[in-house]
């Protein structure tokens, strides 16, 4: 029996990225959904970057939950 350790390392290196870009994309949501507690005055512009940070904060956290839905496929399959 012998490992393949190019292709355990390629797996390794992949796994760790996924990992990383899935905990960016959270971290990113939060900071999103900061903006809209963090301004108490309600003038056009603070409405706007509210809208803008709970939107941006929604594709986040929809690419995340997309991300492990198919690595969830993957392991399955």
């Amino acid at each position: 029996m012998e490992i393949a350790w190019g292709t355990l390392a390629a797996i390794a290196v992949v796994a760790a990225a996924a990992a990383l870009t899935v905990v960016l994309l959270v971290a990113f949501a939060i900071v999103g959904l900061s903006t809209s507690s963090a301004d108490r005055v309600d003038d056009g512009d603070a409405r706007a970057r509210r809208s803008a940070g709970t939107a941006i904060a929604m594709l986040c956290l929809l690419a995340a939950g997309l991300m492990v839905c198919y690595s969830m496929y993957l392991i399955i399959a």
